[in-house]
């Protein structure tokens, strides 16, 4: 579900991970980006939202695993 927020609003999907101080980071930065280009950054935000949802899960993976040995 977090991917498809992603898509519409990256900073609240970055928020919703934990990364508050970067979520505020990337919305200070993507107004701006998309008002002035017209959207055409939008797929970079995406990709980065994209990729700090995996890393948030493979280190739920890492833990769940560590915690089971």
């Amino acid at each position: 579900m977090n991917y498809v927020l992603a898509l519409f609003l990256p900073p609240l999907s970055i928020l919703l991970i934990g990364r508050i101080f970067l979520s505020i980071i990337v919305f200070l930065i993507w107004i701006p980006a998309i008002l002035f280009t017209g959207g055409l950054t939008h797929p970079m935000f995406i990709a980065l939202a994209w990729i700090l949802i995996y890393q948030a899960g493979a280190e739920k993976r890492m833990d769940r695993l560590s915690r089971d040995d």
